[in-house]
């Protein structure tokens, strides 16, 4: 049976900001993310990865808790997370919220938000926690409940995004090409809430890093 939500729990170190899921979203942990899952007051639905840096207490608190383990090898050609959004894929989610550390190595990082843009998971909506920064992937229109005065950044992942429009920052797009690389659409401000984006053709990141406000 298909479920509406799945949380994807992953490593890096503590989430700080809120994360929105329905109480009967199903909750997988990639590896260590289980820990975090634990921290965070989740009960663990599914624990899948090599399980290389989950600590031996808390696997074995998992699997008296009745959490499904999934054990994969260490020579793989999918990181623990990507592994996580599978099984949230196939357990038909139509909504993945994947939350995790902003700390640790850049290639993780940065590999963890890319992920979240692949078309792979184009047939649901994809968000991100990390740390104290929200991530957004955005096919075709949807808005987002912000703070006024809120910082917020556009990356085209996966080529170039065409036809782009925004309402509710200070500096719009109208039908604009984002390009991937370029700077120009990195640290624009929310002034009004919600904001809109919308994409003609490709797919949008949003990011809204957290902190302080300009």
């Amino acid at each position: 049976m298909a479920i509406p939500a799945a949380l994807v729990v992953c490593g890096g170190g503590p989430v700080r900001a809120k994360i929105d899921v329905p109480a009967d979203a199903l909750v997988i942990a990639a590896d260590a993310g289980a820990v975090e899952a634990g921290r965070l007051g989740f009960a663990i639905d599914l624990l899948i990865g090599d399980l290389d840096s989950v600590p031996p207490e808390a696997l074995e608190a998992a699997e008296r808790a009745g959490t499904r383990v999934q054990r994969h090898p260490v020579d793989k050609d999918a990181t623990d997370l990507e592994l996580a959004m599978e099984a949230a894929l196939e357990a038909g989610a139509s909504r993945i919220v994947v939350a995790g550390g902003d700390q640790g190595r850049l290639d993780h990082v940065l590999g963890n938000a890319l992920l979240l843009a692949s078309p792979r998971w184009a047939s649901a909506q994809v968000d991100g926690v990390f740390g104290s920064a929200m991530a957004h992937v955005i096919r075709a229109a949807r808005t987002l409940d912000v703070a006024i005065g809120e910082i917020i950044s556009l990356f085209a992942t996966g080529g170039i995004a065409r036809g782009v429009t925004t309402e509710g920052l200070r500096w719009s797009l109208a039908d604009d090409d984002v390009l991937p690389g370029p700077t120009r659409t990195i640290s624009n401000v929310a002034e009004s809430t919600p904001i809109s984006v919308e994409v003609r053709e490709g797919t949008v990141l949003v990011i809204r890093p957290g902190g302080e406000h300009p």
